[in-house]
Order: C-alpha cells, then structure tokens, then sequence
C-alpha cells in the first residue's frame, strides 16, 4: 500500500463523526440505491459494494428491499465494522477489507458491483471502474458515483485568487469516464453550505476527507487566513460534482 493511500486509510479510520457531518454522502448514497432499486437485477443478486464506508449504502439498499448475497467492502478496517454494526449480521451479508482498486475478488462473479463516492480516492478510478466491469456476471451492473473535476470549485476559487495552490486532489475529467460508455454517464451537483471557512475544514476533517493532493505545500498561517476570507466572502459553500457511472456486461 503507497504511503498516500495509508494516510487516505488512516484518516477515515479517524472520522468518528462521519455520519453527522456527510449530508451530500448519505444524499448522493440514497439517489444511487434507488437507481439501483430500479434496474433489471435477479431476484436474489450477488452483490459486491465497494468503499461501503459507515454504510449509507448498504442502508439505503436495505431500506428499498433489495435481498440476494452480498460482498460488502472497505479499505479501512475502522469502516468495514462501523457498517457491520449498522446493518447487524447476516447470513447473507459478508463483510471484509478489500482494496477495490487493487485487488481482486474470490466470490464473483456478480450481478452488481456498486461503491458510492469511493472511486475517487484511487490512483486511476477510470482504469479501476474497466476493470470492476470484468468482475460482472453477464447481464450484471456496475453502477458508482465519484466526485468529478468541478468539486470544491469555491474552495480551489479562494485559493486562486490569492495565487496559491489549493490541497484538493484532482478529480479525473469526465470524459475519462464517459470514454467507457458515453451513454451511462449522468453528472450532478450538490451543493452544501457551511457557517463559515472553519466550518468547512472542520466538516471535511471529520468525514476523513481531508487528505492533501501529494503536490500540496502546507500554507503559512498568513496565507490561509486570506484563503479563508475569501472562501467566506463568495458564502462559504461548496459544489460536490457528482458523476455516476452505469456499466454493463452483455449477457450471453
């Protein structure tokens, strides 16, 4: 595991208030359980979930009645047993650490593999989301959400204005997603005010969202206040762009 990705690891490990700080997760999380609700799936899929995180997924698919067998998976050990204790045991429910980028795994193949806003946290999301589709049984989904390049536009605004360099990682353009199938793309945006400045560094630090682009310079003391006045002077909020990919395998 690169050293980014243990940092990535670590600080979601340490999002003890995940839940009440991630409004536009557990938002986007829901929109994405009812696309999935209303796709063309068996009546008892195999289900592989990628970056389940506290379980806004997991939940949400529950909640719209979807059974089968499920995969549920996380990076971050932390994760994966803040969602066991959400959902509760089982049998047909698995839970285990996985690398969704990385790795491969030993039960597909499956009608579903789905992750909300996971995938852009990997190193190559478009490369990664070609090779969950390999994972698909034929007919099967891979439907995700991520966070496209128009995310934290304010913020990275702030910064620019001041001629510095803002933290936040750079997101993959679109067209690298709509490459796999210009057809399935459907790109949306949320947008979530704070109090102010402070208020948005807190919420993105207990989300664990605060991990720096590799690139980043830490600011001086100086330089981030002036960042700040001028992320509360455009009002203090921010735009999550959010891109949904639905990939499918041709049944045979």
């Amino acid at each position: 595991m690169t050293r980014r990705r243990q940092r990535i690891v670590r600080a979601f490990a340490e999002a003890p208030d995940y839940d009440r700080h991630a409004r536009v997760q557990r938002a986007v999380a829901e929109g994405l359980a009812a696309r999935i609700a209303s796709l063309d799936l068996p009546r008892a899929p195999r289900m592989l979930e990628i970056g389940c995180g506290t379980g806004f997924l997991t939940q949400a698919l529950v909640d719209q009645g979807l059974t089968g067998t499920w995969t549920v998976t996380d990076i971050a050990p932390e994760m994966v047993e803040r969602c066991r204790a959400r959902l509760g045991e089982s049998p047909d429910r698995h839970f285990a650490v996985f690398d969704g980028e990385h790795g491969t795994p030993e039960d597909g193949p499956f009608d579903l593999v789905c992750s909300s806003l996971a995938l852009q946290w990997f190193d190559d999301a478009p490369a990664a989301l070609a090779r969950m589709r390999e994972w698909l049984a034929p007919g099967g989904h891979c439907i995700v959400t991520t966070l496209g390049p128009g995310s934290f536009a304010e913020w990275r605004a702030a910064h620019e204005a001041e001629g510095l360099m803002p933290g936040t990682p750079d997101f993959p353009p679109v067209e690298a997603f709509a490459a796999l199938d210009p057809e399935s793309l459907h790109v949306e945006r949320h947008v979530e005010r704070h109090e102010d400045a402070r208020a948005f560094l807190q919420a993105l630090k207990a989300i664990g969202a605060g991990t720096a682009s590799p690139r980043h310079r830490p600011l001086s003391p100086a330089a981030l206040r002036r960042v700040m006045a001028r992320f509360e002077h455009g009002g203090s909020a921010v735009t999550y762009e959010v891109v949904t990919c639905h990939l499918r395998r041709a049944r045979a």
